[in-house]
């Protein structure tokens, strides 16, 4: 959900999706290239996401991915899911629900 969230705002190659998690996260999470590249190949091969070939600011060669339309639409269901599990959790940990 992080990937195809940041991928929702604009096509980025793997150390920026990584840095800008870590940073709008305030440094809380970190996105190893180990967890990452694996997942973007999982969200490509379920048409998520597309990748091609570009160039970094540092001239270097990088593959930018972007995100598809069933990407867009999966992003929607799984913030949904992600909102009500929210919701679920602070409705039990409210200790205004404590039973007495």
């Amino acid at each position: 959900m992080l990937i195809l969230r940041t991928l929702s705002r604009e096509a980025m190659h793997g150390f920026a999706m990584a840095k800008s998690i870590q940073q709008r996260s305030q440094e809380v999470l970190r996105v190893e290239e180990g967890s990452l590249y694996p997942a973007l190949y999982r969200l490509e091969l379920q048409g998520l996401v597309k990748s091609e070939w570009g160039h970094a600011a540092t001239g270097h060669r990088a593959k930018y991915y972007r995100l598809t339309s069933a990407g867009r639409k999966r992003l929607a269901a799984e913030q949904a899911n992600w909102s009500r599990l929210v919701e679920a959790i602070a409705r039990v940990m409210d200790p205004a629900e404590e039973i007495a």
